[in-house]
């Protein structure tokens, strides 16, 4: 498409997601399916940051950052969602270019803030396994704070970057999207105008931005593996590894679809596959991570507890 002349066509000025509009039987199953999923990732990421804010046990910098985390996942899945939620419920599909590169810029920014949070999530780690004697001393609450609010900032710069050079393009053939959201990838390649300079710019800025973060993360497990295998003790390389097990498994689930998804799977083919794969990453990565670390920590389990029974001793209270 880009090497036509656009100038004499109409542009587009609406797009189409497809999502999985082949699944006609299946829309109010769906619907009910993606609902429920919503509903709990917002009340589960909801209370994980409710209990960091009130519980004062958890007023450390790893809990400072899951609150972080918490609130990044509510807002993520809320940018994808609900306008799913709504093509199963009215059929509508349709969703205007500038909606489409609103969603895809708040995505975008918010998948960016989340490398930078889990990496510095995976630094803490790492200071509090093989640094454990200067871990209170770097791990300030200034410097907690200048992490928290660079990894806001990163992921907001590198995608407000990328959106300016996606602005300027040009629809006016195909509006077809195959895909539940506003994928960039797929955007681009609907475009009659030069898309190369708009690529060669998003590959710089997963390059210097989100590069780094993934790279980090790697390295502070592999240095905090190297140290838990040096504890002469079972259980103490048990309570070691507990520390960071949580942690671990969420990357583990966000980083590994996405590498599937946006390096192994770029065949047209494979293109139903992906979509399925990328809902691990957009629905299933803020679905369970509250699970992930009620279920795994006992500092959240007990805080979860202490809010329950002060809960149930209010309602007693007020039957008296």
């Amino acid at each position: 498409m880009a090497g036509t002349d656009w100038r004499n066509q109409t542009t587009v000025t609406e797009l189409i997601l497809l999502g999985f509009g082949d699944l006609l039987d299946l829309q109010i199953p769906l619907f009910l399916m993606f609902l429920v999923i919503y509903m709990a990732t917002v009340a589960g990421n909801t209370l994980i940051a409710v209990l960091v804010v009130t519980d004062q046990h958890l007023h450390t910098p790893m809990y400072f950052f899951l609150g972080n985390l918490s609130y990044l996942e509510i807002c993520y899945t809320s940018t994808i969602l609900p306008r799913l939620l709504a093509s199963f419920l009215t059929g509508d599909k349709t969703i205007s270019v500038s909606g489409c590169i609103t969603q895809l810029y708040f995505s975008a920014s918010l998948a960016a803030t989340e490398c930078y949070l889990l990496a510095t999530m995976s630094y803490d780690r790492y200071l509090a396994i093989c640094k454990p004697l200067h871990y209170s001393t770097l791990m300030n609450n200034r410097f907690c704070l200048q992490l928290a609010a660079g990894s806001w900032l990163n992921g907001s710069l590198a995608t407000t970057i990328f959106i300016l050079f996606i602005s300027q393009l040009i629809f006016c053939g195909p509006n077809e999207i195959d895909h539940f959201y506003c994928d960039p990838i797929l955007l681009m390649e609907l475009s009659c105008s030069d898309t190369h300079l708009s690529i060669f710019v998003n590959l710089i800025l997963v390059s210097v931005f989100t590069l780094p973060p993934f790279l980090l993360t790697m390295t502070s497990y592999v240095c905090i593996s190297a140290t838990i295998l040096r504890i002469p003790s079972t259980t103490g390389r048990q309570k070691a590894f507990s520390t960071c097990s949580s942690h671990l498994t969420v990357v583990t689930i966000f980083y590994g679809t996405i590498i599937i998804v946006y390096m192994l799977l770029k065949r047209d083919t494979l293109r139903d596959l992906k979509k399925v794969l990328s809902l691990c990453f957009t629905v299933l990565t803020p679905l369970v991570n509250p699970l992930i670390y009620s279920l795994r920590n006992r500092e959240v389990k007990e805080a979860l507890s202490k809010a329950i029974s002060k809960c149930g001793f209010h309602k007693n209270m007020q039957r008296l």
